[in-house]
């Protein structure tokens, strides 16, 4: 095709058809515009004069006291094409007649009675009401005299139709032309998007493929311009061929590095958006890998690591320096199970000069730091150990003559009530004080078997050993359990677990308050056929925060500041365990008016194989 023009400037006259395209709708848009406008003009000069009309028939009819052909005026008037609906009033804008249906339907809009007062000059008005509704006005006058106003409302489909027959008329004409267009249009294009086509599979068989795989090189079909480029396009094709047999090597080694790493790796640009992550990263943070690619740390990361993070690859930025050893901290969102990491950020440069990425390695530091602090409360329990039983060993020898003290006094000394009672009472705390101080001593809570305790006694020696701190503090104390109630457990390490319950119920009634012990027969929550004693210690005291609950049985975590060891409620809840029980704890602080308080309520199941070693405990519910 040597004879067809080798320049794109005459095959780019497709051109054209967009110009006609746009020159039409043009002249289309002011022709219907200049339409619309010279429609509405000759709307209101007609509706200015059917209500002048309508009018003198209606003066000439009064004047001659024929009140009947005002209403067949009108009625006439209603029947125009063009008109809507026609009306005449009294002056006070009451409808005396109507075109259609009765007067006494018909009443005046808002709209409407606000022209009476306009209208009363004696020329006619027109004006809009309503949604797209026009209406004339011309007032009744026989002589001076304001007989009333004639109405006439134009009916908008007649205006349409006129503008609508333009709008027709004009889509024919624009349909025929750009028909006509269109055709020379495929004629003149099939020259230029045919290699236009061929360009395009070739470019795209370059991006999706990955070596030569014989769509290479492209034909060349046409001698213009576009013959030129794909031959340009062929050389280059033949270039990156070779550029792309040293680098893919060298890709796909970085690729599986990347891929692989047993760390995560991270890139991000100026703006502090993910460019490129690894799986490892993927799943330290939770999130999939295509969730990350564009997003800033902040979407996907919580406060204030993502932060943290952020402004160390700014600082990465600006200085062109790289930062180690930087430690996070944080909680899984999915897990809630705490976690560190160890950052470190260093700069990308695609130039000497040029940092174009900041790349960052995590390593997943939460087993280290896991290990670490079980092996620093080990080695503080173990401590804690060494300590107790040093003290309970010197405490065992003036203990002994302090029971031996209050043997005597109790057998020769003929007392009587209630000081019997009480010697009674401190040589049994003391003989408890003795068993603890030799569980103490074998690293055990207690040395003896189980046996069928009165829980109704239990419960009443732990109240009467705090009975001076209630009546001092003005504690009210409620007792609802039955006094010859019995349970098979350890009945020391019980009283133990209550004896700690309720003092804590009474530090945190600093002002007074109500403190609830209660027992009852029940059965396990979790597992019905399991018989047992549901214990609840409640108090009206100051309540824990959710912080604080989540941690309440942590060996050594205590709010008591220097009072308290952290060790008493971790105690109670391993006691629990021992007896294969389950212990539930709500608690609420004093906000937005609501009561505070804490309630432990504990389930110990009444099992007489208690003493032997179960293969598997049952856990605690907190």
């Amino acid at each position: 095709m040597r004879w067809w023009p080798r320049s794109l400037r005459w095959q780019m006259l497709a051109g054209l058809v967009l110009l006609e395209v746009l020159s039409i709708g043009l002249f289309a848009a002011l022709l219907v515009r200049q339409q619309a406008h010279e429609v509405h003009e000759r709307m209101m000069h007609r509706l200015a004069h059917q209500a002048t009309s309508m009018a003198l028939q209606a003066t000439e009819a009064l004047q001659q006291d024929r009140r009947t052909w005002v209403g067949l005026s009108v009625k006439m008037m209603g029947e125009a094409p063009s008109v809507a609906f026609a009306k005449v009033t009294d002056p006070a804008g009451n409808v005396l007649f109507v075109s259609a249906g009765e007067p006494e339907q018909v009443d005046l809009d808002p709209a409407e009675r606000a022209q009476i007062p306009l209208a009363a000059n004696g020329d006619p008005r027109v004006f809009a009401y309503g949604k797209n509704n026009w209406e004339g006005v011309k007032p009744i006058l026989t002589g001076t005299d304001l007989r009333g106003f004639a109405w006439v409302e134009s009916d908008h489909n007649w205006d349409d139709e006129e503008l609508n027959s333009v709008l027709r008329s004009t889509v024919i004409f624009g349909a025929i032309w750009i028909a006509s267009s269109a055709l020379l249009v495929l004629l003149l294009a099939q020259s230029i998007s045919r290699p236009l086509a061929i360009l395009r599979q070739g470019t795209r068989a370059l991006m999706n493929s990955t070596e030569d795989d014989g769509n290479f090189p492209l034909p060349v079909s046409v001698h213009n311009e576009i013959g030129d480029l794909i031959e340009a396009f062929n050389r280059m094709v033949a270039s990156l061929a070779e550029q792309r047999s040293g680098l893919n090597d060298t890709l796909s080694l970085l690729d599986s590095m990347l891929a692989n790493a047993p760390i995560g790796l991270a890139f991000f640009d100026r703006r502090c958006r993910f460019v490129r992550v690894n799986q490892a990263f993927a799943d330290m943070t939770g999130v999939s890998l295509s969730r990350h690619l564009g997003r800033t740390l902040p979407e996907l990361l919580m406060q204030p690591v993502a932060q943290e993070l952020e402004d160390t690859v700014l600082r990465v930025f600006a200085a062109e320096e790289p930062v180690r050893n930087l430690e996070l901290t944080g909680q899984g969102a999915k897990t809630g199970r705490p976690w560190t990491w160890l950052a470190s950020a260093y700069p990308v440069r695609t130039t000497p000069e040029q940092v174009r990425w900041v790349g960052l390695i995590v390593l997943d530091a939460s087993d280290r730091k896991r290990s670490e602090e079980a092996l620093r409360k080990t080695e503080k329990l173990a401590a804690t150990g060494r300590l107790a039983a040093s003290i309970a060993h010197e405490i065992n020898n003036p203990l002994e003559a302090i029971t031996n003290l209050l043997f005597l006094l109790r057998n020769f000394c003929q007392l009587e009530d209630p000081a019997l009672n009480y010697v009674v009472m401190a040589e049994h705390e003391a003989k408890r004080i003795s068993e603890i101080t030799q569980q103490t001593l074998r690293f055990y809570r207690q040395s003896t078997l189980p046996t069928r305790a009165n829980m109704g006694a239990l419960l009443g020696s732990v109240l009467t050993l705090y009975r001076g701190r209630l009546n001092t503090l003005s504690i009210q104390v409620e007792r609802r359990f039955d006094e010859e109630m019995d349970l098979f457990c350890f009945s020391g390490e019980l009283r133990q677990v209550f004896a700690n319950l309720v003092g804590n119920a009474i530090d945190a009634l600093i002002g007074g308050g109500r403190l609830l012990v209660r027992a009852r027969r029940s059965r396990n929550w979790k597992q019905p056929d399991h018989a047992g004693v549901r214990f609840v210690v409640a108090d009206t005291g100051t309540g824990m925060e959710q912080a604080v609950r989540e941690r309440i049985f942590e060996a050594f975590f205590t709010t008591k500041e220097v009072t308290g060891t952290g060790l008493g409620l971790w105690v109670s809840h391993e006691i629990i365990l021992k007896h294969r029980g389950l212990v539930h704890v709500r608690s609420r602080t004093a906000e937005n008016g609501q009561s505070s308080g804490t309630v432990f309520e504990i389930f110990i199941p009444d099992n007489a194989d208690l003493g032997v070693p179960a293969k598997q405990a049952v856990p605690a519910g907190a």
